[in-house]
């Protein structure tokens, strides 16, 4: 069997669809699978930041740490903002089309989002192959653009038309969440499937606990700075607990400027660091935190069947939570027993972390955490659960030949 798979983001970036993909793609090489990966050449917001051998060359192939195929396309240099990562999405997806025609005829074709041009890249690639298509929905589009006003007017109506006519003609929808495809289904889409986000804990370490005595709360956020996780929030709590809290954000994204600047106005214990690159980097900052944030903004009704792919990653790592979710994302953590939840509310963040400056025991979560995600996020198993649905859909499309 031979998987094509389009996405905008892939080794050696570090970015929640590589996560995903690259770990599932283990999985399918040992079950058989042959799989080519068509991505733009590596970068990180719109400037070359590794070597060219890493990166890769447009128009070129590699061979990545699975025995996958990978095979590049270009990409626009772009501003960190909204207007200039989208042009560089369809950029890269018109190229990936291209990209994608020259390699071997697959037996599927699969595109992973939240790159919408990608989605569409990958409709027309199994069009024009003639197999099926696999849409890999890891966020619930298309009701995020509409909570976000990504677009407005005539265009918004147009590219939800488009999503939704995908979606329609996908042989199949992948959704990360039970929630989003119970969503799908109330729509009247049968074809609808959940293979979640997971972790491959033997690749994470469960650290030992934070010490039970300390001179203040050390907080990380490690992930996207972007609108969706109105991190605002929490570099204001932080300034009303600047007595007994230090808060560390690893990462890059559209506000990150602004949240610099918001940080420094207010005169918050805030350091800021560029994305973390490699296990080790990512791990030396969970080493040293008390509590990790899971942080997505709450006045968006489809981040109620969102979850943030960094949640089981710090529950794998044993660290305690602060999380700032709703729905299945706060489920996981109240059920792991990982942490605490709180809302969307600076003055109530802040008063948790001073709690647990206070108390320090309630940072002992254990292994429960890492529990809970080799129990229901066990990235072989899901691996092994794509791969049958894979094999189905591919069965069923030999059939009506």
């Amino acid at each position: 069997m031979r998987a094509q798979l389009l996405t905008h983001s892939y080794l050696p970036e570090n970015s929640p669809p590589q996560r995903r993909w690259s770990q599932l793609i283990g999985t399918f090489h040992e079950l058989g699978w042959d799989v080519e990966v068509v991505a733009p050449v590596a970068h990180s917001t719109g400037r070359r930041t590794l070597p060219r051998q890493e990166a890769g060359r447009a128009f070129r192939t590699d061979k990545g740490r699975h025995g996958e195929t990978i095979r590049r396309a270009p990409y626009l240099y772009h501003r960190t903002t909204r207007l200039g990562r989208f042009a560089d999405q369809c950029f890269s997806a018109t190229c990936s089309v291209l990209a994608a025609l020259m390699g071997p005829r697959p037996d599927v074709v699969i595109a992973t989002v939240p790159s919408l041009p990608i989605l569409g890249a990958g409709f027309v690639v199994a069009k024009l192959r003639g197999v099926p298509f696999i849409a890999d929905m890891r966020d619930a589009w298309p009701d995020i653009a509409r909570d976000a006003r990504l677009v407005q007017g005539g265009a918004k109506s147009l590219i939800e038309k488009v999503i939704v006519a995908i979606q329609q003609r996908a042989d199949l929808i992948v959704t990360v969440t039970y929630g989003f495809a119970q969503t799908l289904r109330d729509r009247g889409l049968k074809n609808v499937a959940t293979i979640s986000n997971g972790i491959d804990t033997a690749n994470r370490e469960l650290l030992p606990p934070p010490p039970v005595e300390a001179d203040r709360l050390e907080v990380l956020y490690l992930g996207n700075h972007g609108e969706s996780q109105r991190l605002e929030t929490i570099i204001m709590a932080a300034a009303q607990a600047s007595d007994a809290v230090r808060l560390t954000m690893v990462g890059d994204g559209v506000h990150r400027r602004k949240l610099k600047a918001l940080a420094e106005a207010l005169g918050a214990p805030v350091e800021f660091f560029e994305p973390a690159r490699g296990t080790e980097a990512v791990m030396s900052y969970y080493r040293r935190a008390d509590t990790c944030v899971i942080s997505l903004r709450d006045d968006w009704k489809s981040f109620e069947t969102t979850i943030p792919s960094k949640t089981y990653e710090v529950l794998a790592v044993g660290r305690h939570v602060t999380g700032i979710v709703l729905g299945e994302a706060r489920q996981i953590i109240e059920e792991s027993k990982a942490g605490d939840i709180v809302r969307s509310d600076p003055a109530e963040i802040a008063a948790l972390w001073k709690e647990l400056a206070q108390e320090r025991s309630r940072l002992l979560t254990g292994s429960s955490g890492r529990d809970w995600v080799e129990a229901n996020a066990n990235v072989a198993s899901l691996g092994r659960a794509y791969v049958e649905l894979l094999a189905s859909v591919v069965s069923g499309n030999r059939r009506t030949e």
